[in-house]
């Protein structure tokens, strides 16, 4: 049957682009370039609603044709394409052409993201800018079904698949030369199927009867109702939306367990937990994010194991959220309660020269049956190989020849340590550490998780930070390999990890790298709210760590927006109280918001905010100054004080960009001077939209030039040739804080 369509298909074509070109009309034309053929859609042409009218999932479009008598149409779509762009910004937004797809359901299916985003914190839809209703999680899952059922191996787009009721493939569209032979397909293609059942009007239906609903409209208009309904109306829709079992209306649903009222979230969920279709382990793993008594939490893992035979993805949530949920048996956090900030000892209590290995040699030699000198001469040996690299500088095949036989000895001489009774985690964690080091990643991790079950909270030297650091690491590594494989794996391993990760934060010798590393991999298991928890407590201790701002930059700018950033750091600024430490972060966090209004064209903000981020640099400069410093401290205030002086240099310059843009000369005059005064040598940096200081300058003065502004044209006139001319050469621009 598709093959029969498609030679059918393939020959109309062929013999409409061999008609003249007298006969072709507007479909091919004489001589047009692709572009004139489909015409780029303007920013006004955007601006326009989407007024296709798509379903949010295959499961609906299916339940919705048996309910119309519709056939399918399936829309395949790709951004930058130029068919593909004409048909999403021209064609979908003009009412002639949603009347032509009206006689379908319609899906639209596209791989890419056009909002960071499907709902905000509230629950409420973020629906694609492209496509309109859907939102664009909608749009990017349905591509795989669209392209397993239908496209026989090949992404290609624009396209056009029509379903019968049947759900065999009516007819497939694409590689056509103009829309008027799209549009012809569609038309003379639905002639050709079944009528339509009597149109359904859905609106004169009471809302509580949409409820049982799959088509768009009536989830649209269920949803609605919810949000403006009153406490009654809205515990009615629940009770309903509980009803309809084989159609679960999880927006309603989020609406609800997002929403400000207790209750309303406590009914939602009890729903939530009764689900029986797949598309729901999404929003239960949501939901799991939200404050709860543990009878529910404990009902919606239920949930998810329930739905795993049917789902990888609620199969894969119920492993992490059982895991997060429960208490590793390998790593006991409790015991490292009360430790944090200590002074810690040289790795393995001593310095890992070699004077230190002849020292811990003798007294074992002296000792000959003594398990704790034998351990410690393990430990001195292994920190000798870890030295290595410093005692044989300039001769790195020296060096690691020499470690490799150090990581043996220091093997040798735990196994000895072990059978003369040492204690176990110093003798698991010589071990782990010595392979782990010389390459023996696999085995290390038997050892690394023997020796941190036995380790104790007393020891904070680099020894117990390592072993834990490796023990994490067999974690990470075995949840990744289980994932890549679809295969289940065990929920305590992230237990085990996340414990770990848990201690090293307390760790007197725990990093930040630490901290950015834990939050990558909760990032990457999805669970955002406990990613976000690591964040917060990790920029708690590393207060000035620039891998962990630059986290949370991205981490708000992506899901909160330019105007959440700024507030984020008013709220670290007014918690902590050190403007000496946060200010430059502050300010740069501001310019990176004015970047961001200024690819909206939000000018007016984006000026408001590059204005903070000059105040924030000068705040953090003089709070600086005002403390007390050391002279390493000194030296670090000077480093940091030139990349103030050249942030405030690039905002101001910035300034004047956006003032040149909106025709405002003066300002950028103004701008663009107080930028080159407080760092000429800033002249040439490129800043984050892409663009120097010395072009902007150069910009502005043509234009005073052209307007005879004589005075303020001579004035940037002797500006720029007072400043070296080589500066004027682009560089590298701002860099954010270190």
């Amino acid at each position: 049957m598709r093959c029969t369509n498609r030679l059918l298909l393939a020959a109309s074509l062929f013999a409409l682009l061999a008609l003249p070109a007298h006969a072709q009309g507007d479909r091919v034309g004489q001589g047009l370039s692709r572009e004139q053929m489909w015409p780029a859609p303007s920013a006004d042409d955007w601006a326009k609603p989407c007024l296709i009218h798509f379903e949010r999932t295959w499961a609906d479009a299916v339940a919705v044709a048996k309910e119309t008598g519709k056939p399918i149409l399936v829309c395949i779509n790709m951004d930058g394409e130029i068919a593909s762009e004409h048909h999403a910004g021209i064609r979908y937004r003009q009412r002639e052409v949603a009347e032509l797809y009206k006689p379908y359901v319609c899906v639209i299916a596209s791989v890419y993201r056009h909002n960071p985003r499907d709902h905000d914190d509230k629950g409420n839809r973020i629906p694609c800018p492209r496509f309109g209703g859907v939102t664009c999680g909608e749009h990017i899952w349905i591509e795989p079904i669209i392209f397993e059922k239908f496209c026989d191996g090949r992404r290609i787009a624009p396209r056009h698949i029509a379903v019968d009721l049947e759900g065999t493939e009516a007819y497939d569209v694409f590689y056509v030369n103009d829309t008027a032979g799209v549009f012809d397909a569609i038309r003379d293609g639905r002639k050709k199927l079944p009528p339509a059942k009597a149109p359904i009007v859905r609106g004169d239906r009471p809302v509580l009867e949409r409820v049982a609903s799959p088509a768009a409209e009536d989830r649209a208009a269920v949803e609605a109702a919810y949000k403006k309904g009153d406490a009654k109306t809205r515990r009615s829709l629940l009770e309903a939306a509980k009803k309809a079992e084989n159609n679960d209306q999880l927006d309603l649903l989020r609406l609800a367990i997002f929403g400000l009222d207790a209750n309303m979230s406590r009914e939602a969920r009890n729903a939530l937990a009764k689900s029986k279709t797949p598309g729901a382990a999404g929003l239960v793993g949501d939901a799991l994010s939200v404050p709860m008594d543990d009878a529910q939490r404990d009902a919606l893992i239920a949930t998810l194991k329930k739905l795993g035979h049917l789902s990888l993805r609620a199969r894969w949530l119920a492993g992490v959220h059982t895991g997060l949920a429960s208490t590793s048996s390998t790593v006991d956090v409790n015991r490292w309660a009360g430790v944090a900030g200590a002074e810690y000892p040289a790795p393995f209590g001593g310095s890992g020269g070699v004077q230190h290995v002849e020292e811990r040699t003798a007294a074992a030699q002296e000792r000959p049956s003594d398990p704790a000198a034998r351990i410690e001469l393990a430990e001195a040996t292994l920190a000798l190989a870890l030295k290595a690299p410093e005692l044989f500088v300039g001769n790195p095949r020296l060096a690691k020849l020499a470690a490799r036989h150090s990581y043996e000895d220091a093997q040798r001489l735990a196994k000895e340590a072990e059978k003369l009774g040492a204690t176990k985690w110093r003798v698991a964690t010589v071990r782990a550490l010595a392979m782990y080091y010389s390459g023996e990643r696999q085995k290390s991790y038997e050892h690394a998780a023997i020796a941190v079950k036995e380790l104790p909270p007393g020891d904070t030297g680099w020894s117990s930070m390592a072993v834990l650091t490796v023990f994490a690491e067999s974690r990470w590594k075995a949840i990744q390999a289980a994932v890549k494989e679809n295969k289940n794996w065990p929920p305590e391993w992230l237990s085990d990890l996340h414990a770990a990760h848990a201690i090293l934060l307390r760790h007197p010798m725990g990093t930040d790298g630490q901290v950015v590393w834990h939050y990558d991999f909760l990032d990457w298991l999805g669970i955002r709210y406990r990613a976000s928890r690591v964040l917060r407590d990790g920029l708690a201790r590393f207060l000035d760590s620039p891998r962990l701002h630059e986290k949370l930059r991205e981490r708000v700018l992506k899901y909160r927006g330019p105007d959440a950033l700024e507030a984020e750091y008013d709220r670290l600024l007014n918690e902590h109280n050190d403007t000496a430490r946060l200010g430059r972060f502050a300010g740069y966090a501001s310019m990176v918001a004015a970047d961001s209004h200024r690819r909206a064209r939000r000018f007016q903000k984006a000026m408001d905010a590059y204005g903070r981020a000059i105040q924030r640099y000068e705040e953090a400069m003089a709070a600086t100054l005002a403390k007390p410093m050391t002279e390493m401290e000194r030296g670090a205030y000077r480093y940091n004080n030139r990349n103030s002086s050249h942030a405030i240099a690039m905002a101001h310059a910035s300034r004047a960009r956006v003032a040149y843009q909106l025709g405002d000369d003066e300002t950028a005059f103004k701008e663009i001077l107080a930028s080159f005064k407080r760092s000429p040598i800033s002249a040439g940096s490129r800043g984050g939209l892409g663009e120097t200081p010395g072009e902007t300058a150069q910009m502005l003065l043509a234009r005073l030039r052209k307007d005879n502004k004589e005075q303020l044209a001579g004035e940037l006139a002797a500006a720029l040739s007072n400043l070296d001319q080589k500066l004027l050469a682009p560089d590298i621009g701002l860099q954010e804080p270190e």
